[in-house]
């Protein structure tokens, strides 16, 4: 039986252990715990809702064979990842969380447990409420962790708030995704950008440190030392404000500039009438083993999120001969921090000028459909939403058939493929060849010999219907764009 305590009447009404399903959940309520049962107070939570933080299996990555320890780093920060559900199913903030576990992997983090806590929305100063964040303290002193992530951005209020009742580090899930992208940038333009957006999330979250601040003591009255201890305050910390604006600017400048480098290589293919393809997607979707597959581009491969951060282009050719460009960009995920999105934005301008977007999904990830909604927000901020979009669906060797099936019928432009095994490429290409833009206006052309530059221009840039040596050169009827059409307007048959 299970006690419960009327809140009007102030008296205890018991229910029996029938009335609630595995979950907790009353069942007279959704099972997915988004509808208000009965017996719920206006908008508030079940009473056993709130008062549980329910513990999330099969998160940790502690090492159970000892003999794998010479790849991993010698002291692995030990963590405990905390979470807030307050919209979605439970399904939902579990995948949130199991995401998160991924993410502190990647980052060189050993994942001890995870919490989940069921509020209406994050405790304003401790994120989890004080009772839950003192639970949570308990867990770390048993699990012997020195760090609690939260999967959400943390206010600066509420990080110091829970750091003063678990007595470790926090940290919250944009600075974790922050600090992988600061281990995986090659590229000066990458490393720029990372620093950017590093710079703008700790700028608000700056905080002083001991007497070098000389921070002002106040009077005996208020606690402090009284006469000769009253410093002109914290100067340091607006020191350090104004470093950090400056370098701010001056990495603006610079993405600016590499910007305008990348802009003027853009226009120089279009000028030349070299169609653009971009490859975009979840991170670890699979994005650089197909830009390998169709080009043998040679880009890092690996399991891991954010493997590879600089866009990467190479040239591809359609079976047909004509030629265009594939460009990797960097992988999005649930909550993509703003700060990279801003810093990133010129990288991502690749997307919104490019011809065809392959929007590549992990056909084996238990949210596929939640994927593609994460990515086209992301698209939707860079306003590259105009882009004609195939979804490319990956690892369909090891997908689920139904959810590949599902997929498929969703989507209007798609295709199921497996980069490692090869499955479905060549549709894929079909599907490429298909989806470019045409070259538009049709020539018959007789060009002397002598002329072989604008024979292989055409093979390159054109769409060839017939080709005929004769004595006086070579005939050819062709597709083409409109700069060639008016180089060959002087070759026109007769």
């Amino acid at each position: 039986m299970t006690a419960r305590h009327d809140i009007f009447s102030g008296q205890a009404e018991a229910l029996s252990d029938d009335a609630y399903d595995d979950d907790g959940y009353l069942l007279d309520g959704d099972e997915d715990g988004t509808r208000p049962s009965a017996l719920y107070d206006g908008d508030q939570l079940e009473r056993e809702e709130r008062a549980a933080l329910r513990r999330v299996a099969g998160l940790s990555t502690e090492l159970e064979d000892v003999t794998e320890v010479e790849y991993r780093q010698l002291r692995l920060e030990r963590v405990v990842l905390a979470s807030v559900w307050s919209e979605g199913t439970l399904v939902d903030a579990e995948n949130s969380l199991r995401e998160l576990a991924a993410l502190a992997e990647t980052a060189g983090a050993e994942v001890l447990e995870g919490v989940i806590q069921r509020r209406q929305k994050p405790d304003t100063a401790t994120y989890l409420g004080k009772g839950k964040a003192e639970e949570l303290r308990d867990i770390v002193i048993s699990e012997g962790a020195d760090t609690v992530i939260a999967d959400s951005e943390l206010a600066p209020s509420q990080r110091r708030a829970l750091e003063d009742v678990v007595k470790v580090k926090v940290i919250d899930r944009t600075a974790l995704i922050l600090d992988i992208f600061a281990q995986h940038a090659k590229s000066r333009e990458g490393k720029a950008q990372v620093e950017l957006a590093q710079l703008q999330y700790l700028l608000p979250r700056l905080r002083g440190w001991g007497e070098s601040m000389s921070r002002q003591a106040g009077g005996q009255a208020a606690g402090g030392q009284g006469m000769g201890s009253r410093g002109p305050g914290e100067t340091k910390i607006e020191l350090d404000r104004r470093r950090i604006n400056s370098r701010i600017a001056k990495l603006k400048r610079d993405i600016a500039g590499m910007k305008t480098h990348r802009d003027t290589k853009r226009g120089s293919r279009r000028a030349n009438g070299i169609p653009s393809v971009a490859i975009a997607g979840y991170t670890n979707a699979g994005k650089s083993s197909i830009l390998n597959r169709l080009t043998g581009a040679g880009v890092l491969v690996q399991n891991q999120l954010f493997a590879t951060l600089d866009p990467t282009v190479r040239r591809g050719e359609t079976p047909d001969g004509r030629e265009f460009t594939f460009t990797d960009t960097v992988g999005f995920v649930r909550a993509l921090p703003h700060q990279l999105v801003e810093a990133f934005r010129s990288t991502l301008e690749e997307v919104a000028e490019s011809d065809l977007l392959l929007h590549v999904v992990d056909g084996s990830h238990p949210d596929p459909e939640g994927q593609i909604s994460a990515v086209r927000a992301v698209l939707a901020d860079v306003d590259a939403t105009d882009v004609k979009e195939v979804i490319v669906v990956n690892k369909a060797d090891i997908a689920d058939p139904e959810v590949v099936d599902r997929l498929l019928r969703n989507e209007k432009h798609v295709v199921a493929v497996s980069a490692r095994t090869g499955e479905g490429m060549d549709a894929l290409v079909r599907l490429i060849a298909d989806e470019l833009p045409q070259p538009d206006i049709s020539v018959d052309v007789l060009l002397p010999y002598n002329r072989g530059d604008l024979v292989s221009r055409l093979h390159e840039e054109g769409e060839i219907l017939a080709s005929e040596h004769v004595s006086e050169g070579t005939r050819v009827t062709a597709r083409v764009n409109a700069d060639l059409a008016a180089e060959l307007t002087a070759y026109k048959a007769v």
